[in-house]
């Protein structure tokens, strides 16, 4: 537990990859979506180091600034003969360079597993199961439900039910949740919950469902790459009582933590380095405040004998 926090109190580091270190060798497993903002990214360095505005870039590819902005955040697909033309203006005519840049892009624009479900996604969710699936730590605190990514199957089916009335869209949404698990099995990312004690008490569906859900939090807390820990309630106030966040973390060199912030209708994604800290900082404040993680299948099952 120390050392994970270590690595968290640490600097976040800057982008360190330079227009020669751009080989897509190594990448493939990143995910479309880290794949564009790496990309991205890189471009925008290009632009910067090359001395080109997004005027000037925008008319070599025939768009709009506001389309070579989108570029370079990552947010949109790119086209090859687009990344080519940039290249060009940016002054990157060697062809190995070329060719590496060009085969991310092409990494890039492959769908995710995901995009079968695209009819039921909104764009800013979408792109948070990108860089979910591409995080190597992902820390999140919980304040209402338990976090998607240990959810029991009925319990997922029964938190989906609240929003969603039609059972063929409620069942996809529940696979879909089932499917954003597998990324946990056979050394997937390390998994860090704060988890509520208000949000184990919470009875969703019937108190046989809730049994079960914590039963499944016991196992999952189990799996060498989670660690679960419950705010008590006794505790009162604490240092994440502003609202549930999740910070996400890379092994990409140029890509940031980011730390996302879901709404209603829409979602926040921070990633600069104040905010990240902030937001480091006070899971860490958390994490030394509440149980530590060995207590909590004892919390669990003292819990699960009250329900």
């Amino acid at each position: 537990m120390n050392a994970m926090r270590d690595r968290w109190t640490d600097e976040v580091p800057d982008a360190a990859v330079g227009p020669g270190e751009t080989a897509a060798a190594g990448r493939s497993a990143s995910g479309p979506t880290v794949l564009r903002i790496a990309l991205g990214s890189q471009l925008r360095r290009l632009r910067e180091e090359a001395a080109v505005t997004r005027e000037v870039a925008g008319d070599a590819i025939r768009a709009s600034t506001a389309k070579i902005s989108r570029l370079e955040l990552g947010r949109v697909g790119f086209k090859e003969r687009d990344v080519a033309d940039l290249l060009t203006l940016y002054g990157v005519l060697e062809p190995a360079e070329r060719s590496a840049f060009l085969t991310l892009a092409g990494q890039a624009n492959t769908p995710g597993w995901w995009h079968r479900y695209a009819d039921l996604l909104p764009a800013w969710f979408e792109t948070f199961l990108g860089l979910e699936q591409a995080a190597s730590v992902i820390r999140t605190y919980e304040l209402q439900f338990v976090p998607g990514l240990v959810q029991s199957r009925d319990y997922a089916r029964a938190v989906t039910s609240l929003g969603h009335t039609d059972p063929e869209e409620v069942e996809r949404r529940t696979e879909l949740r089932m499917r954003r698990q597998e990324i946990l099995i056979g050394g997937g990312p390390t998994l860090w919950a704060v988890l509520d004690e208000a949000a184990l008490r919470r009875t969703i569906g019937s108190p046989s469902l809730m049994r079960a859900q914590l039963d499944h939090l016991i196992e999952m807390n189990r799996l060498p790459n989670v660690s679960l820990q419950i705010a008590p309630l006794r505790y009162g106030g604490h240092a994440a009582a502003g609202g549930p966040f999740t910070i996400l973390r890379f092994d990409e060199p140029d890509l940031p933590d980011i730390v996302y912030l879901e709404q209603l209708t829409s979602a926040l994604y921070l990633d600069k380095r104040a905010d990240v800290e902030h937001y480091a900082m006070v899971m860490d404040r958390l994490c030394a405040q509440v149980d530590p993680p060995a207590r909590t299948e004892s919390m669990l099952r003292a819990i699960r004998s009250q329900l």
